[in-house]
């Protein structure tokens, strides 16, 4: 089997050292795992071996022998291939067209031969156990996983170097459960070939159940290379941050006094009733299957949705829009930060001050320089690492794109925080950050509502747990104490 080897690599970007004596092996036949918080050389990483950046010290090795990759073409012909999260794709074309985009189209008789175009086509998909996936159809028609598999059987067309080592980096990111299940199962076969895969990737999960080895970069440097099978979560969270997963959540607080969230017969679609209560300073956790309602619930508290029932923050009925309710003291971080959150290309500053710009105006007049200084705060409150007010969105890592999002529910002093998988997609060292400020918030006073799919972290940060099964909460737990297992039981325990 091939092996490519990275030892010692040193790169700097003037006085920042993106890479400290950082090292990989990746082999023929294994899913080897890159972990590493933002800022640990990953993609710094990724970059030399892509051939779009030269280390300034260190040697690559294939097979024992030196190997230059000074621009992509040379990584090309070393059999390596790339797959990013983003899809660029062709939306108009058919599949069997995006496939050959990069290689010159059969021809018969001097013109395209399509009938052969779209068999090599076909006959790539079927190896990568992707037949399902119509050659003749097209590009835009497709979800972002079949996207994702289409972009992959491209590269077991007949080329002239045929590729051993695919290096994906956050490939699910955008992906729903079922489209990353089919990219997993492309994985397999690719191993299976004999393929090398690079996985990059935050998801803590993913890593677990896929790889072979793990290698954790940290601050540029190695720290460690470990068999998956050897190894635990903790260990894989300690070498990332230098911290126990014991104190990645910060100490639960006690909250105290009389309601100040009062929900009465809450209904929406595929929701209710749902009826709960909540104290000034509490952190409620929502657990539930994917369908049980948990994904309605946050939308309709702030008015996303239509509902019904009695709502009431503080004694006043509850805004049924919202920009009503936002007005009203909630605030909401939507669980897909680049399509309901963020404007990827616009300054930071605009989607903080987004949903307060009455408070920001005088006379119907914007105040930049208030605008300015506020967002610069709210930098500093949540952490965040940007070159300033004016840098796009699209510019930032997951982790800073979501305290962004943050930042946005922080500006207007919120009394009720809704937290919609608060940290999908984001690194252990930005979760900590963020458990950290909805810690600090909730210690103010604010009431927070977390919905997630993790349940390590609805049971770290949660002082209850409610449970929803078809639209209604079935159980609420205490979460000091509670276990993964009694918590996920209770998550598939049927109403009586």
């Amino acid at each position: 089997m091939p092996e490519l080897r990275l030892r010692g690599l040193v790169k700097t970007f003037g006085p920042a050292r993106a890479l400290d004596g950082a090292e990989l092996s990746l082999r023929g036949g294994e899913v080897h795992a890159l972990m590493g918080e933002n800022g640990a050389g990953k993609s710094t990483m990724i970059r030399i071996l892509a051939g779009l950046d030269n280390a300034d010290a260190g040697e690559v090795t294939l097979n024992g022998a030196p190997l230059r990759l000074g621009s992509p073409a040379m990584a090309k012909a070393a059999g390596l291939r790339f797959l990013h999260q983003e899809n660029h794709v062709v939306p108009a074309l058919n599949v069997a067209e995006n496939m050959h985009l990069a290689r010159p189209y059969p021809q018969r008789f001097g013109l395209v031969n399509w009938t052969a175009l779209r068999q090599a086509a076909t006959d790539a998909l079927g190896r990568l156990g992707a037949s399902h996936i119509d050659a003749r159809s097209e590009m835009g028609s497709l979800g972002a996983g079949d996207q994702m598999l289409v972009r992959i059987a491209a590269t077991l067309l007949a080329d002239e170097v045929a590729p051993w080592a695919y290096i994906m980096d956050e490939p699910t990111a955008a992906l729903t459960g079922a489209e990353a299940a089919a990219l997993f199962r492309a994985i397999g076969e690719l191993k299976a070939a004999g393929a090398a895969i690079l996985y990059v990737s935050h998801r803590m999960d993913e890593v677990m159940a896929l790889a072979d080895r793990i290698t954790v970069l940290r601050d540029g440097a190695h720290v460690a290379t470990r068999d998956r099978a050897e190894t635990t979560r903790d260990e894989i969270i300690r070498d990332m941050t230098g911290r126990d997963m014991a104190t990645l959540f910060p100490q639960r607080m006690a909250s105290s006094g009389s309601p100040a969230l009062a929900v009465r017969d809450l209904r929406a679609a595929g929701l209710g009733p749902v009826s709960f209560e909540m104290v000034e300073g509490e952190i409620l956790g929502i657990a539930g299957l994917s369908g049980s309602g948990r994904e309605v619930l946050l939308r309709a508290l702030i008015g996303a949705v239509p509902r019904a029932g009695d709502l009431e923050l503080r004694g006043v009925p509850l805004a049924a829009d919202p920009a009503g309710a936002w007005a009203q003291g909630l605030a909401y971080v939507p669980p897909e930060r680049r399509t309901e959150g963020v404007m990827p290309r616009r300054a930071l500053a605009e989607t903080v001050t987004l949903p307060h710009l009455s408070r920001l105006a005088n006379f119907g007049f914007f105040r930049q320089g208030r605008a300015t200084r506020l967002v610069r705060r709210l930098a500093e409150d949540v952490r965040l690492k940007a070159t300033g007010p004016n840098q796009p969105v699209a510019e930032l890592s997951g982790g800073n794109q979501q305290k962004v999002l943050f930042a946005r529910a922080l500006a207007g002093d919120p009394a009720l925080l809704l937290l919609d998988e608060p940290t999908r997609g984001v690194d252990v060292g930005a979760k900590f950050d963020i458990y950290t400020l909805i810690r600090d918030l909730a210690a103010k006073g604010a009431m927070v509502i977390i919905v997630s799919s993790d349940l390590p972290e609805l049971i770290g940060l949660s002082d209850r747990i409610a449970v929803l099964n078809a639209g209604r909460i079935t159980e609420t737990l205490p979460a000091a104490g509670l276990t993964e297992a009694a918590l996920l039981t209770a998550c598939y325990k049927r109403e009586s």
